[in-house]
């Protein structure tokens, strides 16, 4: 977890908004931060308790020092900040909504402690990007050696174009927010992280996750293929569905906000 003299929650600028009687856990991906929540915020709070926070590696921390590239080097050490913040909010029970990366994180933090979650919802998640046998990852190792070089090499230049390819261009105004996001996140973080990420294999903990799972896919994501969200739910234990959003890209809270509500609501029962 993290170690330091502050609160946990004061190191990851976790809030605690809303006035529901059930509590919602929104965390946020790679290079991202807090504000990627921002359009779906005002309907979430009228119906849960909503956490909102910010993974140590963020441009949006202030201490440089919380971020220990060796420390996270996997998603274990991401589950058990998650696992220390709930205990540090005394929350037991609560839906936890993961986009991208942290739909791992979150699956890992159920399997340690199942009694804090009620629900995942994975949002474009993926236990592994790289392809092998008959596991569409959706890249292949020389495709990935090209997204690592460029973010180690040429990052100025990768965090104008990836947000172009990863939200759907027809929302500028989102591609921006992910541009900023990205740019404000410390470059000696970047690619230890996206090592990390890109290169991270989590199949065999899929079997472990008992916690029923809302697998929350677009239509079309450069990062995450479709294959990907029915491999997950055939190989997740717990009770899970697949759900469509019909947006393109990896960002389908900033893209889509409406529908994907509209889904969470389908799933979780309550009206958008």
């Amino acid at each position: 977890m993290v170690a330091l003299e502050m609160s946990v929650g004061a190191a990851m600028n976790a809030k605690l908004v809303g006035s529901g009687s059930e509590t919602m856990v929104l965390a946020h991906g790679f290079g991202a931060d807090q504000s990627v929540w921002d359009k779906v915020l005002p309907c979430l709070t009228q119906h849960y308790q909503v956490v909102v926070f910010d993974w140590t590696f963020s441009g949006a921390i202030k201490d440089p020092n919380l971020f220990d590239p060796l420390k996270y080097s996997s998603y274990d050490a991401f589950a058990d900040d998650l696992i220390a913040l709930m205990d540090e909010l005394h929350l037991k029970n609560s839906v936890f909504v993961g986009h991208s990366m942290s739909g791992m994180i979150g699956c890992i933090a159920s399997i340690k402690r199942p009694q804090l979650f009620t629900r995942l919802v994975l949002v474009a998640a993926s236990p592994r990007y790289i392809n092998i046998d008959d596991y569409e990852g959706g890249f292949d190792e020389a495709a990935i050696d090209g997204i690592l070089s460029s973010i180690e090499f040429d990052y100025e230049n990768w965090t104008s174009i990836f947000p172009t390819l990863a939200v759907d261009n027809s929302d500028p105004i989102s591609v921006k927010k992910l541009e900023k996001c990205l740019k404000r996140m410390r470059h000696e973080f970047a690619i230890p992280l996206a090592k990390t990420v890109f290169r991270s294999d989590e199949r065999d903990i899929l079997d472990k996750v008992k916690t029923p799972c809302t697998i929350v896919q677009t239509t079309k994501d450069i990062v995450v293929p479709g294959s990907v969200a029915h491999y997950m739910q055939k190989k997740i234990k717990g009770k899970s569905t697949v759900e469509l959003v019909k947006t393109d890209g990896h960002f389908p809270q900033l893209t889509a906000h409406l529908e994907f509500l509209a889904v969470l609501g389908g799933v979780l029962g309550f009206e958008v």
